[in-house]
C-alpha cells in the first residue's frame, strides 16, 4: 500500500539536494530517501540535512536508501542526469540523459512501485515520454515538472513588468521546457482583466513589445542564470515542492506539468508541458485551452521539434 507521506530522490546533485531541503522546510513527507549511483554522496547530504530537522515545519526521516525502498513510496522524484553547461540548450542533453533515464526505469521496474514517477532531469518532456513507455505505468503516474517553475518566471517577469503583485498574475507557459515553449497570452489576465486591458489601465504604451521582452526574459532565465553561477536548482527546487505538496494533499491544483498525450490539441504520443489537474492520483485531467490560432500553430511546432528528437534518439 503507498504510503502518502514517503517519498524518495533519484540523483543527488545541486538539484536533488535542492528539493530535498525545499521538501524538508515544508514538512510534506516524514521519510525521505536519498539514493544515487554515489552512496556517499547521498548518506553525506541525508547527514546535513537531518541536522537541520529541529528547526523545520516537522520532522522529516531522511536517510540514503536503494531501489528496493521505492516500492511504497507515494512520489519518486528522478532528476539524476548531466547539468546543463553554458552554451548548451536542454535538447542538446537527450542522448545522455536519455541512456541514464533507460537505466534508472531498468532499476525501478522490478520494484513494482505503487506510488508515480516525477521527472525533473532535461529535457524533462522527452524524458517524461521515454519513462513513460519504459515503465510501463498507467500515463497519470508519470508526469515531469514541465513549464511549472517557466511558469513561475513568467508570472514574476509580469508582475514586475507592470507593477503588480505576482499572486494576481494567471498566465502560463505551455509546449517544450526548453526554447519552443511559449506564452498564452490568448488566456492572461489579471484578477480576471484581461491582459492587454491591464496594462491600457497601467499605461503600458507599447503592449506587443513589452510582452515580447517578457517572453523572452522567461525563455533565456536558465541560460542567464548558468551563465552568471553555473547551474540553477533553488528555482526548480521551489516547484517541485509545489508539485509534491499538490500531489500529498490531494489540492487538485491546476499545473502545467509535463504528461503524455493523447489527442489533445490532436497530439499524440509525445509528453509536453500541458495544464493538467494534480491530485494524489497524479494526472486526474488534461486540460485544454481555447488557445488562439497563433498559439496552436506554436505548440504544433514545438510538439514537433520534440518528436523529431525522440526519433532520433529511438
Amino acid at each position: 500500500m503507498v504510503n502518502v507521506k514517503k517519498a524518495a530522490i533519484i540523483g543527488i546533485g545541486a538539484v536533488g539536494a535542492s528539493i530535498a531541503f525545499a521538501l524538508m522546510e515544508k514538512g510534506i513527507f516524514n521519510e525521505l530517501i536519498l539514493i544515487d549511483y554515489n552512496k556517499d554522496k547521498a548518506e553525506g547530504e541525508a547527514m546535513d540535512l537531518s541536522h537541520g530537522i529541529l528547526y523545520a515545519n516537522s520532522p522529516t526521516n531522511i536517510h540514503s536508501g536503494d531501489y528496493s525502498d521505492l516500492k511504497d513510496c507515494l512520489v519518486t522524484i528522478i532528476t539524476a542526469g548531466a547539468a546543463q553547461k553554458p552554451g548548451e540548450t536542454r535538447l542538446d542533453l537527450v542522448n545522455k540523459n536519455a541512456a541514464i533515464m533507460k537505466s534508472i526505469i531498468a532499476n525501478i521496474k522490478p520494484v513494482n512501485i505503487e506510488g508515480m514517477l516525477l521527472i525533473v532531469a532535461n529535457p524533462v518532456d522527452i524524458l517524461t515520454h521515454i519513462a513513460y513507455k519504459e515503465s510501463g505505468l498507467p500515463a497519470n503516474r508519470v508526469l515531469g515538472s514541465g513549464t511549472v517553475l517557466d511558469t513561475a518566471r513568467l508570472k514574476y517577469a509580469l508582475g514586475s513588468c507592470l507593477n503588480v503583485d505576482t499572486r494576481n498574475v494567471h498566465a502560463v507557459m505551455i509546449g517544450e521546457h526548453g526554447d519552443s515553449e511559449l506564452a498564452v497570452w490568448s488566456g492572461a489576465n489579471i484578477c480576471g482583466l484581461p491582459l492587454k486591458e491591464f496594462c491600457e489601465v497601467r499605461g503600458v504604451k507599447n503592449y506587443e513589445k513589452e510582452l515580447e521582452e517578457v517572453y523572452y526574459q522567461v525563455r533565456n532565465a536558465a541560460y542567464e542564470i548558468i551563465k552568471r553561477k553555473g547551474s540553477t536548482y533553488y528555482g526548480i527546487a521551489m516547484a517541485v515542492s509545489k508539485i509534491c505538496q499538490c500531489i500529498s494533499n490531494d489540492e487538485h491544483t491546476m499545473l502545467p506539468v509535463s504528461v503524455e498525450l493523447f489527442g489533445t490539441y490532436g497530439l499524440n504520443d509525445i509528453a509536453l508541458s500541458i495544464p493538467s489537474i494534480v491530485g494524489r492520483e497524479g494526472i486526474e485531467t488534461v486540460l485544454e485551452l481555447q488557445l488562439s490560432d497563433l498559439e496552436k500553430e506554436q505548440l504544433k511546432k514545438s510538439a514537433d521539434s520534440l518528436k523529431a528528437i525522440i526519433e532520433k534518439v529511438n
